[in-house]
């Protein structure tokens, strides 16, 4: 399945573009599925037809769906409890009952990966289209499967369970319950859960879409955008540019804003695909509307970017990890060798990456940013490297 992931700064047409761009591929004859997480139901204002819980065929070929995470996260609540009954007793603690628990902040997002999650896996769709919500809370999103999936080795680390026949032995000896069996099961079942998410959004098939409005709040948004996804080995498949207004509306009083959208349109086309998105004159509700709006379709792009590392070791004794990070400021740069993994801090953004195999027997020796890319140098460790090198 093909999926587009798609999302911009708040208030910049995204649920409008994502809802159009389901349309497109429906009307194409494509199967798809539009799939949201808002709470209000800002994807039933567009397509004209309410959205909930339960799938909804808004027209032929065309599924939306915003699932409920309130009601996610109390059949999860409730499960927790029921299989952590000892513990809660031992703890003195007092059960919640379904009817009163409340999402915690998070709650929709954990929801919206778990129906993408889903979605992902039945075929009953060609093409599931996702309206991610505003770019910062979406790159947080992305980045969730693999961070939740890091702190679960860390805390539960699967070769602990080999020692599970002492765990009884030694809850006596201390006097208190040790981690009960379906703790360990529980984040096994986690580990493949967030590992199918993990693949969905690594999947060359899956791509980011940035909505934006030209002009200087949409520019500083795209560049933020372009710089966060590129930390995470990404970049945007397209460009859209919402709301652009007709050449015809620069004289008179729109001859100003038609300007900045000009100017801002020419510097995004020379880093971006950018598809300029008409402003209709009105806010476009339901499926003519859409249409009228003309987004791109699906098409055969990617938002993979490879970082490759390169070979120098019979001209300067070093390998050359290579990492394209466009945007990216020196003053604002911070490299960490920690083990087997790099911490990489680019600006107000932070990931810790696992090194390839080859650099996990080198030692660091030096890092440049050149022309938006960033080249780490390693020198081959003399103890680790074959031949002893």
């Amino acid at each position: 399945m093909r999926t587009i992931l798609i999302t911009g700064p708040g208030g910049a047409g995204r649920t409008t573009v994502a809802a159009a761009t389901a349309v497109a591929a429906a009307r194409a004859g494509t199967r798809t599925l539009l799939l949201g997480a808002d709470r209000a139901d800002t994807l039933g204002a567009a397509l004209g037809t309410p959205t909930g819980p339960a799938p909804v065929t808004v027209a032929p070929g065309l599924t939306a769906w915003r699932p409920d995470a309130t009601a996610g996260f109390r059949t999860d609540l409730t499960a927790f409890q029921d299989r952590a009954a000892s513990v809660l007793d031992l703890l003195g603690a007092a059960r919640l009952d379904a009817e009163e628990v409340t999402p915690l902040p998070g709650a929709e997002e954990l929801t919206l990966l778990r129906a993408l999650r889903d979605a992902s896996l039945s075929d009953a769709h060609d093409l599931l289209v996702v309206d991610l919500p505003p770019t910062a809370q979406a790159l947080a999103l992305l980045a969730l499967p693999g961070e939740l999936r890091r702190y679960l080795r860390r805390l539960l680390p699967s070769e602990r369970q080999a020692a599970r026949a002492l765990r009884p032995v030694l809850g006596r000896l201390a006097g208190v319950p040790m981690p009960a069996e379906w703790l360990y099961e529980t984040a096994a079942r986690w580990e493949v859960e967030l590992g199918a998410v993990e693949a969905v959004l690594a999947d060359p098939a899956t791509v980011v879409r940035l909505v934006a409005e030209p002009g200087p709040a949409g520019a500083d948004a795209v560049r933020t955008a372009v710089l966060a996804l590129a930390v995470r080995g990404l970049r945007p498949d397209l460009l859209v540019a919402s709301r652009v207004l007709p050449e015809a509306a620069a004289d008179g009083w729109l001859a100003g804003p038609v300007a900045q959208q000009r100017k801002v349109l020419d510097e995004w086309r020379a880093g971006h695909d950018v598809r300029p998105v008409a402003h209709l004159g009105q806010d476009p509700r339901g499926p003519e509307d859409l249409t009228a709006l003309a987004v791109p379709g699906p098409g055969d792009t990617t938002s993979a970017v490879d970082w490759p590392v390169t070979d120098a070791l019979a001209d300067e004794g070093v390998l050359v990890w290579h990492l394209p990070l466009p945007g990216a400021i020196r003053d604002e740069l911070d490299l960490i060798r920690r083990g087997d993994e790099l911490v990489l801090t680019v600006g107000p953004f932070r990931r810790i990456v696992a090194l390839p195999s080859a650099l996990r027997r080198c030692t660091v020796a030096g890092a440049s940013l050149r022309e938006g890319e960033l080249r780490i140098r390693f020198a081959p460790d003399p103890a680790l490297w074959p031949g002893g090198r």
